[in-house]
């Protein structure tokens, strides 16, 4: 049995979507938070900081100035890289299978992540999902110069283009309203899981919503 796509390549958002990082996230936010005397997150708040770039988070959710967030972004990443990228770090139930049929499959794969590309990878290699995927994009270190989930699919876009992919019906796969905001911005359709951190509402907009891996793989791959 052979099996086909209607997509010529499959971008995939991270945190929510691969990957479940909620356990390091949280601890490393409540002492980030801590120390610039703020508010830890309670487990429930987590949806307000997975997904947007953390630079905009520390503003939205906490009140911080753009210099202030700047300073909080580097604590946070530097308690990041002490803990190691993937620790705490879980994959979500059936994805890994998932990628690799895609990848049997012909389907070229990247990831559109607003997560730092180092982290990215990090996770991609320990997952050993790395050698699945044609590109692997991310949030450049300082999460401004390349942060919005826009300007992340589009550059992800770039390189499976430059590594020789068909990139002519691309999807996004994401667990946020801005998964869904940013591959509009590029025309690329959004498949919407529901199985990250999200509100309910933060489907609308996607062509379509999935509960688990298995209605995802429906969309994704044809059994001839």
């Amino acid at each position: 049995m052979t099996s086909r796509s209607p997509f010529t390549c499959v971008l995939w958002d991270v945190d929510g979507t691969i990957v479940d990082a909620s356990d390091g996230i949280l601890r490393r936010l409540t002492i980030a938070l801590e120390h610039f005397g703020k508010p830890a997150p309670t487990r429930a708040e987590l949806v307000h900081w997975i997904g947007p770039p953390m630079f905009d988070s520390f503003q939205t959710n906490v009140g911080m100035t753009p210099a202030e967030a700047t300073e909080a972004v580097a604590y946070y990443r530097t308690i990041g890289k002490a803990d190691g990228y993937t620790t705490g770090a879980k994959l979500y139930p059936g994805i890994a299978q998932l990628i690799a049929d895609l990848d049997a499959a012909g389907i070229a794969q990247a990831t559109a992540s607003s997560k730092p590309e180092v982290q990215v990878v990090a996770l991609m290699e320990h997952f050993d999902l790395a050698p699945r995927l044609r590109a692997m994009a991310g949030a450049t270190p300082d999460e401004k110069t390349l942060a919005s989930k826009a300007d992340i699919v589009a550059e992800a876009l770039r390189r499976l283009r430059a590594a020789g992919a068909d990139t002519r019906r691309p999807v996004l796969i994401g667990d946020r309203h801005h998964d869904v905001e940013g591959g509009a911005a590029q025309g690329v359709p959004v498949i919407f899981v529901r199985w990250g951190f999200s509100w309910p509402h933060e489907s609308e907009g996607a062509t379509a919503a999935v509960d688990d891996v298995d209605a995802l793989r429906a969309l994704l791959l044809i059994e001839d």
